[in-house]
Protein backbone atom coordinates (compact mmCIF):
# COMPACT_ATOMS: atom_id res chain seq x y z
CA UNK A 1 0.00 0.00 0.00
CA UNK A 2 1.14 3.56 -0.51
CA UNK A 3 2.17 5.42 2.60
CA UNK A 4 1.06 9.16 3.27
CA UNK A 5 4.56 9.40 5.29
CA UNK A 6 7.33 7.27 6.18
CA UNK A 7 9.24 8.72 9.35
CA UNK A 8 12.45 7.69 11.81
CA UNK A 9 10.21 5.78 13.66
CA UNK A 10 8.66 3.73 10.89
CA UNK A 11 12.35 2.72 10.09
CA UNK A 12 12.55 1.30 13.61
CA UNK A 13 9.49 -0.30 13.72
CA UNK A 14 10.73 -2.63 10.55
CA UNK A 15 14.38 -2.25 11.03
CA UNK A 16 14.73 -2.09 15.19
CA UNK A 17 16.98 1.21 16.48
CA UNK A 18 20.39 0.85 14.73
CA UNK A 19 22.76 3.09 13.88
CA UNK A 20 23.24 1.55 10.79
CA UNK A 21 19.98 -0.22 9.60
CA UNK A 22 20.91 -0.35 5.77
CA UNK A 23 24.75 -1.57 6.23
CA UNK A 24 26.03 1.44 4.62
CA UNK A 25 27.59 3.65 6.87
CA UNK A 26 30.79 2.26 5.87
CA UNK A 27 30.64 4.43 2.53
CA UNK A 28 30.47 7.40 4.01
CA UNK A 29 27.89 8.98 1.64
CA UNK A 30 25.03 11.27 2.46
CA UNK A 31 21.79 10.34 1.01
CA UNK A 32 18.43 11.66 0.01
CA UNK A 33 14.67 11.33 1.53
CA UNK A 34 12.87 9.37 -1.08
CA UNK A 35 9.18 11.40 -1.59
CA UNK A 36 7.07 8.51 -1.97
CA UNK A 37 6.56 5.28 0.20
CA UNK A 38 4.83 2.30 -0.31
CA UNK A 39 4.43 -0.47 3.03
CA UNK A 40 3.44 -3.80 3.87
CA UNK A 41 1.73 -4.24 7.32
CA UNK A 42 1.22 -7.68 9.03
CA UNK A 43 -0.94 -7.92 11.64
CA UNK A 44 -1.09 -4.40 12.16
CA UNK A 45 2.63 -3.84 12.45
CA UNK A 46 4.31 -1.80 9.15
CA UNK A 47 6.97 -4.77 8.38
CA UNK A 48 8.23 -3.42 4.91
CA UNK A 49 9.39 -0.48 3.25
CA UNK A 50 10.49 0.78 -0.38
CA UNK A 51 10.98 4.39 -1.44
CA UNK A 52 10.77 6.28 -4.44
CA UNK A 53 12.55 10.15 -6.06
CA UNK A 54 12.49 11.11 -9.18
CA UNK A 55 16.22 12.29 -10.17
CA UNK A 56 18.56 13.44 -12.64
CA UNK A 57 21.12 12.09 -14.52
CA UNK A 58 23.71 12.11 -17.31
CA UNK A 59 24.30 8.68 -19.53
CA UNK A 60 26.87 9.20 -22.35
CA UNK A 61 26.03 12.71 -23.33
CA UNK A 62 22.37 12.95 -22.65
CA UNK A 63 20.42 14.55 -19.43
CA UNK A 64 17.66 12.45 -18.58
CA UNK A 65 15.78 11.27 -15.30
CA UNK A 66 15.59 8.38 -13.44
CA UNK A 67 13.23 6.62 -10.37
CA UNK A 68 15.44 6.14 -7.56
CA UNK A 69 14.65 3.04 -5.08
CA UNK A 70 16.06 3.61 -1.61
CA UNK A 71 15.05 2.26 1.88
CA UNK A 72 13.96 -0.79 0.72
CA UNK A 73 13.25 -2.87 4.01
CA UNK A 74 11.75 -5.94 5.16
CA UNK A 75 11.46 -6.67 9.14
CA UNK A 76 14.25 -9.32 9.79
CA UNK A 77 11.75 -11.67 11.36
CA UNK A 78 9.34 -11.93 8.06
CA UNK A 79 12.27 -11.93 5.62
CA UNK A 80 12.21 -14.94 2.51
CA UNK A 81 8.48 -14.65 2.46
CA UNK A 82 8.48 -13.25 -0.73
CA UNK A 83 7.79 -9.45 1.14
CA UNK A 84 10.65 -7.37 -0.60
CA UNK A 85 9.47 -8.68 -3.98
CA UNK A 86 6.06 -7.14 -3.29
CA UNK A 87 7.09 -3.87 -2.13
CA UNK A 88 9.26 -3.19 -4.75
CA UNK A 89 6.93 -4.54 -7.68
CA UNK A 90 4.29 -2.05 -5.86
CA UNK A 91 6.77 0.82 -5.75
CA UNK A 92 7.65 0.03 -9.05
CA UNK A 93 4.05 0.34 -10.30
CA UNK A 94 3.70 3.69 -9.36
CA UNK A 95 7.70 4.74 -10.60
CA UNK A 96 5.77 3.53 -14.29
CA UNK A 97 3.25 6.60 -13.39
CA UNK A 98 6.38 9.40 -12.70
CA UNK A 99 7.87 9.02 -16.29
CA UNK A 100 10.88 8.25 -16.77
CA UNK A 101 11.94 5.25 -18.55
CA UNK A 102 14.34 3.24 -16.03
CA UNK A 103 14.83 2.59 -11.96
CA UNK A 104 17.89 2.77 -10.46
CA UNK A 105 19.08 1.49 -6.99
CA UNK A 106 22.48 1.10 -4.73
CA UNK A 107 22.81 -2.04 -3.58
CA UNK A 108 25.31 -3.96 -0.81
CA UNK A 109 27.09 -6.72 -2.98
CA UNK A 110 25.30 -9.80 -0.80
CA UNK A 111 21.70 -8.10 -2.51
CA UNK A 112 22.67 -8.47 -6.27
CA UNK A 113 21.34 -11.88 -6.41
CA UNK A 114 17.79 -10.68 -4.70
CA UNK A 115 17.18 -8.19 -7.16
CA UNK A 116 18.26 -9.83 -10.06
CA UNK A 117 15.62 -12.40 -9.55
CA UNK A 118 13.88 -9.02 -8.97
CA UNK A 119 14.18 -8.49 -12.82
CA UNK A 120 17.24 -5.63 -12.01
CA UNK A 121 20.21 -5.65 -14.06
CA UNK A 122 23.69 -4.34 -12.66
CA UNK A 123 25.74 -2.16 -14.56
CA UNK A 124 29.03 -2.60 -15.31
CA UNK A 125 29.78 1.15 -15.26
CA UNK A 126 31.01 3.52 -12.56
CA UNK A 127 28.56 5.53 -11.49
CA UNK A 128 29.55 9.06 -10.14
CA UNK A 129 27.26 10.74 -7.33
CA UNK A 130 27.30 14.14 -5.67
CA UNK A 131 27.90 14.77 -2.52
CA UNK A 132 27.86 17.95 -0.12
CA UNK A 133 30.88 20.42 -0.16
CA UNK A 134 30.44 20.04 -4.59
CA UNK A 135 32.39 16.58 -3.94
CA UNK A 136 31.77 14.06 -6.91
CA UNK A 137 32.33 10.28 -6.19
CA UNK A 138 32.31 7.13 -7.05
CA UNK A 139 29.16 4.82 -6.01
CA UNK A 140 31.13 2.25 -3.57
CA UNK A 141 27.49 0.27 -4.14
CA UNK A 142 26.33 -2.06 -6.85
CA UNK A 143 23.88 0.18 -9.42
CA UNK A 144 21.22 -1.88 -10.46
CA UNK A 145 18.35 -0.56 -13.30
CA UNK A 146 15.39 -1.76 -14.48
CA UNK A 147 13.13 -0.44 -17.32
CA UNK A 148 9.98 0.85 -16.53
CA UNK A 149 8.49 0.67 -20.20
CA UNK A 150 8.89 -2.67 -22.12
CA UNK A 151 10.75 -0.56 -24.98
CA UNK A 152 12.91 1.07 -22.89
CA UNK A 153 16.80 0.47 -23.34
CA UNK A 154 19.70 1.87 -20.84
CA UNK A 155 21.93 3.56 -22.93
CA UNK A 156 25.83 3.05 -23.08
CA UNK A 157 27.75 5.55 -21.41
CA UNK A 158 29.33 6.69 -18.25
CA UNK A 159 27.01 7.33 -15.61
CA UNK A 160 27.04 10.12 -13.35
CA UNK A 161 24.12 10.82 -10.68
CA UNK A 162 23.19 15.23 -11.08
CA UNK A 163 22.31 15.05 -6.86
CA UNK A 164 22.74 12.69 -3.69
CA UNK A 165 22.29 9.17 -4.18
CA UNK A 166 19.07 7.94 -2.91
Amino acid sequence: MRLAQYTKADQEEILGNSDDPFGVAWTGLSWLPKEEHFGIRHDGRLVAHAGLLRLPVTIGDAETEVVGVGGVAVAPGMQGQGLARLVVATALEHARTMGPQHALLFCRPPLVSLYQRLGWHPLDEEVLVEQPEARLVTMPLRTMVTPLRDDARWPSGPVRLLSLPM
